[in-house]
């Protein structure tokens, strides 16, 4: 079953674009079981991040004999994040700090966040078994204790490692569920992703799960009835110098993405057209299934067009490897994707915490959010309904006080360098009608919007927005400053990810079809699949659900038949 001359050209002609993946139809063959095959397994996993991970360690637990395979060198867009977990439903952490959560209390809570991206009873689930989710992964090693009280921010600072990490303390949302903090950081220095990833490559190694880098699937392979067989995994050989180049190429491209993305992906380019004319095809048989765990598609430049438009103009995040081929891969044999446009845009602007005691503005002047809620709500908002414009209102009292914080407050530099660049160079003006003209915006709305705003605060009336007292300040003190929070802005960049994916079963994680059945042999897990977390984002609850939706896939495939199974 050697891939023949034709195929290699083919292979090595396709285009080159940003390094995204190229993806193929799938291969058929008639009879599985008497196609010539270069390796066999039970389980093979696609993408060595926390999905794949967790799929996979559960399932070599379970008894099958699992391969992963990954593009690069593993950990995907886990090891760019800060570690951390969404969890709750009481916690050991949470009931030191003092907090009774209750699963139903963390449902009640998410439901408000989730939406119909899954049923009710998937999330109660996922609630449920989330204290279980933080047991699992501190026998592997993670530690989440933390001593500090917990507070409200974007990523909390080094020996801070539970906090807010949502809206549960805006009021509109703590109706429906008592506030308690669920970010989980793993402890570690600085982003703790790697922290986190480095203790399930841990435990993958253990468990003597071979792991295949710099090993692309660039098609599945599926017998007559349609049924997931195997794949074709294309592999630079290893220790060969194609393969260094190769990571050497990628290493730089991920070290240089988030300040020179055009040089990184001229590198990923490279790194492409490397793979193209030097890897070589293995086709691997599976038993049990392909798990899809490659990540979402924020760097697949035609697909975030095609399919989110309205967040083209925000900051790619994650790794190369979210170039949607999982995705893609799943669709080739007829799986069906669905909230392919549903983007979490991360416009932060807490800290400094005197930011969101102002208000924003889109660019005709209207304030169109809570500027308390949670950075990802604010910057949907902005792209989805008002051009990925907006604009953050300050006066000088509280400008000096966001300076203070920014110049002498302990914040990581991501948080403090931007915010205070953009302070420094904002317009100002000494009237809201001048600094209006400045930015190009209508004065008489602006001038009204800062006008509601105080009279409420003056009048000691509810926030027409719903945010909290304490979040309040009045906007008198002159001069007047605009800061630039657009999804565009370089100074201040708003960072996205997608949560699209393809349609599973929610209780096996298989991929299913436009029947809405599933596909023999095929499961999608993370960001290749619509999840708990494929509605709105709040920190920690991609991990979460990675965790969940591989562990989820894991187990199914450890239960099916044992008599199917490979041994090594």
């Amino acid at each position: 079953m050697s891939a023949s001359a034709a195929e290699l050209a083919l292979h090595r002609s396709a285009p080159v674009t940003d390094g995204v993946l190229p993806v193929d139809p799938p291969l058929r063959v008639d009879d599985a079981e008497k196609a010539r095959w270069d390796a066999r397994c039970d389980v093979l996993v696609v993408g060595f991040g926390a999905a794949g991970a967790a799929a996979a360690i559960t399932a070599k637990e379970g008894g099958a004999h699992v391969v992963i395979a990954d593009r690069f060198e593993g950990g995907g867009a886990t090891t760019k994040s800060g570690g951390v977990v969404y969890a709750g439903g009481g916690t050991p952490h949470q009931r030191n700090a003092g907090y009774e959560d209750t699963p139903d209390a963390m449902f009640r809570y998410l439901r408000q966040e989730t939406g119909d991206a899954v049923s009710e009873p998937t999330l109660r689930r996922f609630c449920e078994d989330s204290r279980g989710l933080i047991e699992w992964l501190e026998s592997i090693g993670c530690d989440f204790r933390s001593s500090e009280p917990p507070p409200k921010t974007s990523y909390p600072k080094d020996g801070i490692y539970l906090y807010y990490s949502g809206n549960e303390a805006v009021p509109a949302y703590a109706e429906h569920a008592p506030p308690a903090p669920r970010g989980h950081r793993t402890r570690g220095s600085w982003m703790s992703g790697k922290v986190l990833f480095e203790l399930l490559r841990k435990r993958a190694a253990q468990l003597e799960i071979p792991v295949m880098a710099q090993s692309a699937v660039r098609r599945l392979i599926v017998d007559a009835d349609g049924a997931v067989v195997g794949a074709e995994v294309w592999q630079l050989e290893p220790g060969s110098e194609a393969a260094r180049r190769h990571q050497k190429l990628m290493r730089r491209a991920e070290a240089v993405h988030n300040i020179a993305q055009n040089w990184a992906d001229r590198l990923r380019a490279q790194a492409l057209a490397l793979e193209l004319a030097e890897a070589k095809p293995m086709r691997v048989r599976t038993a049990r299934g392909v798990v899809l765990a490659a990540g979402g598609f924020i760097f697949n430049r035609e697909m975030v067009a095609r399919y989110a438009p309205k967040y083209a103009q925000t900051m790619r995040l994650g790794a190369t490897g979210c170039d949607g081929s999982g995705i893609r891969l799943g669709q080739t044999v007829g799986g069906v994707a669905a909230r392919m446009n549903t983007v979490s845009a991360w416009r932060f602007i807490n800290p400094p915490t005197a930011w969101p005691k102002g208000i924003v503005v889109d660019q005709q002047g209207r304030r169109f959010c809570n500027e308390q809620v949670y950075g990802a709500r604010l910057g949907v908002e902005m792209c989805e309904d008002h051009g990925g414009r907006g604009w953050l209102i300050l006066d000088r009292a509280l400008r000096r006080t966001a300076m203070r914080e920014a110049l002498f407050g302990g914040l990581w530099f991501f948080q403090s360098v931007p915010a205070f660049f953009l302070m420094l160079f904002a317009p100002r003006a000494k009237t809201l009608d001048a600094l209006a003209t400045k930015i190009g915006m209508p004065a008489d709305a602006l001038r009204a919007s800062v006008e509601d705003y105080n009279a409420a605060i003056d009048e000691q009336r509810a926030d027409p927005l719903g945010k909290a007292d304490a979040m309040r300040a009045p906007l008198k003190d002159a001069p007047y400053y605009a800061f630039d929070i657009s999804a565009n802005s370089t100074t201040f960049p708003c960072p996205a990810i997608t949560l699209g994916g393809l349609r599973v079963d929610e209780t096996s994680g298989a991929v299913l079809d436009e029947r809405g059945q599933p596909i023999a042999g095929l499961y999608a897990a993370g960001r290749n699949a619509v999840g708990v977390a494929s509605n709105r984002y709040v920190s920690g609850l991609s991990l979460a659900d990675c965790l969940w939706s591989g562990r989820r896939a894991g187990r199914q495939l450890a239960a099916v038949t044992a008599g199917k199974s490979h041994t090594a």
